[in-house]
């Protein structure tokens, strides 16, 4: 296990107190490792995990050639002379069991969807293209080709074939494609653990009454709410007073109990509280100024386990421990305002946690919109402006912001379904302009 230190050397142009928001996710890629831990789950549990291992089709799907369609199956070598084609319809076969019959030329079979094609049988006829006297139809000339409207056995899927792969997320869609190999379990890595806990002598717990100089703790639950969407078990510490027994006895407990541990509070540079010093004792830990808005203070690193929370850490023991790969939790230590929190967790903390659970996609793809306003920006750092993305009238994705960008005016966070992505290099939009978002959302 590299420590934080041999991480950083390797980072060409590494500079904690101007750090692009390209190298935080390049050194969070090197300090974060995939759980390994799995379980079989049930299909109706396996929503949100990730696969544990590839899963090979033990069937073909589908299992023989149906038809896609309600209508009419024949011959295709039919169609050759390109002229009308009159046909007797002398059987019905039904989706569920095989048609037992014989077809010659000059014969057809009606057929729903999903039925097995008759033997010889490899073209469909849609029944509303088609006249219908008695028991003969008739098709049109040049309406279709030989082996049209016909589902070939093993055409979604052959035996044999790969049809989820080791690391993807489990999606309903993925659910329905275990289900229709007849899987009924699936191999899964195990949940993230996270504990949060927000930090300082000015936040108010729920239920707490109003007092002069303090705040209600909105962090705890953004950061709450962005963990479950994730699927991770998270572990509620609450509000930690800026008090360095109480710190101590925090970090010790969440270490000794999860994967990672989110903070809020208690990073930027000048604070007068304890959190950068208890987190530089109990761990290995680097404190970063990153080039971005909204944010900029960040720790990141790891908080190694005591053997008891009642045991904490003797201080110089860090680096031996490293040396050992003596278990620890990944440590994100997040800026105190509610807008920075949102952002620097679906930026930088989201993808290395998906990293973490094991999971092959970990960063959110980039739509291309364009700007209905103009946006100030100078080079140098990489913007995230909240904003609402709609389709426009000429069917292109359109961007506006939500208002105040204040890292502290949760109300346009609320109110906004993406994020503009304004990079490092990147200058000043004008109207029209396309520009890179991040949507917070999505079904599939």
């Amino acid at each position: 296990m590299k420590s934080i230190a041999q991480i950083a050397a390797e980072l060409q142009g590494y500079d904690p107190q101007a750090l692009s928001t390209t190298d935080v996710l390049r050194f969070l890629s090197q300090l974060v490792t995939p759980v390994q831990d799995t379980v079989a789950l049930p299909l109706f549990d396996a929503l949100g995990r990730v696969l544990a291992a590839d899963v090979v089709s033990p069937i073909d799907v589908p299992p023989h050639d149906n038809s896609a369609m309600d209508g009419y199956a024949f011959d295709g070598a039919q169609l050759a002379s390109g002229a009308a084609l009159t046909l007797q319809v002398v059987g019905t076969a039904l989706a569920g069991k095989a048609w037992q019959g014989q077809v010659q030329a000059g014969q057809c079979v009606k057929i729903m969807t999903g039925a097995i094609m008759p033997s010889g049988l490899d073209t469909v006829v849609p029944q509303e293209f088609v006249t219908v006297q008695g028991d003969v139809i008739t098709l049109p000339p040049k309406l279709l080709s030989p082996g049209d409207n016909r589902r070939l056995r093993g055409e979604d899927l052959m035996r044999g074939q790969p049809a989820l792969l080791k690391g993807e997320l489990l999606t309903p869609a993925r659910l329905g494609l275990a289900a229709s190999l007849g899987l009924e379990t699936l191999p899964t890595l195990r949940p993230l653990r996270v504990a949060y806990f927000s930090t300082g002598d000015e936040i108010l717990s729920l239920g707490e009454p109003p007092r002069e100089g303090a705040v209600y703790d909105s962090n705890r639950y953004t950061v709450f709410g962005m963990l479950r969407r994730l699927g991770c078990e998270v572990i509620d510490m609450g509000v930690v007073r800026d008090d360095p027994a109480q710190l101590e006895a925090a970090f010790l407990r969440a270490a000794a109990q999860a994967d990672a541990i989110i903070t809020s509070g208690g990073v930027s540079v000048g604070e007068a509280d304890h959190t950068k010093a208890m987190m530089k004792k109990l761990g290995d830990v680097a404190f970063w100024k990153i080039a971005m808005r909204p944010g900029r203070p960040m720790a990141v690193g790891r908080i190694l386990q005591a053997k008891s929370a009642s045991s904490p850490l003797q201080t110089g023991a860090i680096s031996s421990q490293l040396d050992s790969n003596k278990d620890h939790a990944i440590l994100f230590g997040l800026p105190g305002n509610p807008v920075a929190v949102m952002v620097t967790f679906l930026a930088f903390v989201r993808p290395a946690l998906l990293q973490m659970m094991g999971c092959s996609a970990a960063a959110p793809p980039l739509l291309k919109a364009r700007s209905q306003e103009p946006l100030r920006k100078k080079p140098g750092r990489t913007e995230y402006q909240r904003a609402t993305v709609s389709t426009g009238p000429d069917g292109s994705l359109h961007v506006k912001t939500t208002g105040n960008q204040g890292s502290g005016v949760l109300s346009s966070m609320a109110q906004a379904n993406g994020l503009i992505v304004l990079h490092h290099g990147q200058g000043n939009v004008a109207v029209g302009e396309e520009v890179d978002v991040m949507m917070f959302d999505g079904a599939l």
